[in-house]
């Protein structure tokens, strides 16, 4: 689990500034592509939902309070967004997140992990090298790959700035 690039102190994970695998993704930057794997164990990929506008909601663990609420959030926010795919990424295996999900009643994003090789962690800079789990961040990415909206959230027990997101999901369509 080695990258080019090394981020300290870009994010507090219990309380103390960890370190982040891979470069700041900002706005105007050319969405990276990534594999994770579906709850089927099959491979996906942002190639996946191209031409979609993307919602992109990256949490620590899904079980945990904060991202259970960011997913829930997103989740609710999916049932009103026409031509919008959102996908909640972790490091949670998949048979953790199907099964979160369907006691949570969560149908509406689509989870996926990164569990396997961290694919997605280190393209966009929230790999935790301590932990191997992902920081909390939001991106937004148009249906022409651009990314329109990055947010990385401080820290883990803090909430992303849901309103952005889906604002810049919402001018992106």
């Amino acid at each position: 689990m080695t990258t080019a690039v090394e981020r300290q102190g870009a994010f507090a994970f219990k309380g103390a500034p960890v370190t982040l695998l891979g470069p700041e993704i900002k706005v105007g930057d050319t969405a990276p592509d990534f594999t994770v794997v579906g709850g089927d164990l099959s491979p996906v990929t942002l190639q996946d939902s191209k031409g979609t506008v993307r919602i992109i909601s990256v949490i620590p663990s899904i079980d945990t309070g904060v991202c259970d609420a960011q997913t829930r959030r997103f989740n609710e926010e999916a049932a009103k967004l026409d031509g919008v795919t959102v996908l909640t990424v972790s490091v949670d295996l998949p048979f953790a997140q199907n099964r979160w999900c369907g006691a949570a009643g969560i149908d509406k994003v689509k989870t996926v992990s990164d569990h396997k090789d961290l694919s997605f962690g280190t393209a966009y800079g929230v790999a935790i090298k301590e932990y191997r789990l992902l920081s909390r961040a939001v991106f937004v990415v148009d249906a022409n790959d651009k990314v329109v909206h990055a947010e990385y959230v401080a820290a883990a027990g803090e909430h992303p700035n849901y309103e952005a997101a889906i604002a810049a999901a919402q001018a992106a369509k």
